[in-house]
């Protein structure tokens, strides 16, 4: 086990989600191609939340340059965006709701990676002109992602989730395992390397969502994610 994230969900009990080794190397192996050559990233996110996996790793995997900000920083938009202009960042991850109090100007070098919650349409608005903005779809137990927009353009209108990245896989299926036609409702499902072992402890709830994969090979598995799409 490389490391314990607990999540509540929509059921409000936490539980802890299990990542291993080789699912943490799904995020070195399916960043995006449209980042900088030489990246410097921000180290802003509590080690709770799976960004903070995202940033160490996919910086320190791909030879960049880390800045590790102090939680006083974090908490100040204005001192925030004097460290992240002081210290050259050119790949900042965040969550919409975050990035909407900070000021785009002046960071016109940055490539602004959102996930975490739904992104409005007008957060990439205000961020899109000049710069990469790319969105990013996964829970906790695909090890930080799934899939990867592409980079998003002003006036885009609903924000999409983009496309499974190179590690991973998407399906979406109806009660039964079976992929509903286009244009129809139901469950997504991620399959791939960065599917976690499940939960600590919880050998029910992993069992009913961490399930066989029928479209991979023999000892394949998938996370049921509930959400609708």
């Amino acid at each position: 086990i490389a490391y314990l994230i607990y999540t509540s969900g929509t059921t409000g009990v936490p539980k802890g989600v299990a990542v291993t080794h080789r699912n943490l190397t799904h995020v070195g192996d399916s960043q995006p191609l449209d980042l900088p050559a030489a990246q410097v990233w921000t180290q802003c996110h509590s080690y709770a939340f799976d960004f903070s996996v995202w940033e160490i790793w996919a910086a320190l995997l791909g030879g960049g340059r880390l800045v590790v900000v102090p939680d006083e920083v974090v908490g100040s938009p204005d001192d925030f965006h004097a460290l992240l202009v002081r210290e050259r960042v050119n790949v900042l991850t965040q969550t919409p709701s975050a990035v909407a109090a900070l000021c785009p100007e002046g960071l016109e070098s940055v490539a602004l990676l959102l996930g975490g919650e739904a992104c409005p349409a007008e957060v990439v608005d205000a961020w899109a002109p000049g710069r990469v903005v790319i969105n990013a779809y996964g829970p906790t137990e695909a090890t930080v992602y799934a899939s990867l927009s592409a980079p998003l353009s002003v006036g885009a209108g609903v924000v999409p989730i983009g496309a499974p990245v190179s590690t991973a896989a998407l399906f979406v299926l109806d009660e039964w395992l079976r992929a509903v036609p286009v244009g129809v409702v139901g469950e997504l499902y991620v399959a791939g390397r960065g599917v976690a072992c499940g939960y600590v402890g919880r050998a029910a709830l992993t069992g009913s969502r961490f399930v066989a994969c029928p479209f991979g090979e023999s000892g394949a598995r998938m996370y049921r994610t509930g959400d609708l799409v």
